[in-house]
């Protein structure tokens, strides 16, 4: 290739409109493709064997889930760095509605652990599961 600086064939062509935010939203797609998977093999890791991430388009999968495998919950995962929590809420209830699954949030940004959010009646609802799982409850009111 010609090294002059003059020579207009070496100059990449210019963005086409919308290009980068193209490449940029290939991007965060395959990242979120990633995460899903990372949390598939978690799930597995603790015992959830059929956990898997879905194919959400087109209606391929019947459940609008990211991954599939823990019993009623509906996952919603999301690795981003700009935390919109409630939208993200917003969304798990929409997906879940008309399901006995509850909408459960796995995030996390880059460097950073996973955390996961859910509504205060969602808690509740586990809270009083482990809480009669373990006998707490009935040793409260026993023990006041």
């Amino acid at each position: 290739m010609d090294s002059d600086p003059d020579n207009i064939s070496q100059i990449p062509p210019p963005l086409r409109r919308g290009e980068r935010s193209d490449r940029m939203g290939k991007m965060s797609r395959e990242k979120g493709k990633r995460f899903e998977r990372e949390l598939a093999k978690i799930f597995r890791n603790y015992g959830y064997k059929t956990a898997r991430r879905t194919s959400q388009y087109c209606g391929q999968s019947g459940d609008a889930s990211d991954v599939i495998g823990l019993p009623g919950i509906h996952v919603e995962a999301k690795h981003q760095e700009r935390m919109q929590l409630y939208d993200w809420i917003d969304q798990a209830k929409h997906d879940s509605f008309g399901t006995d699954n509850k909408p459960v949030v796995f995030h996390k940004r880059n460097n950073h652990e996973i955390l996961v959010s859910m509504q205060l009646d969602t808690f509740f609802d586990f809270y009083r599961e482990w809480e009669a799982g373990n006998g707490l409850h009935k040793a409260e009111q026993e023990n006041p």
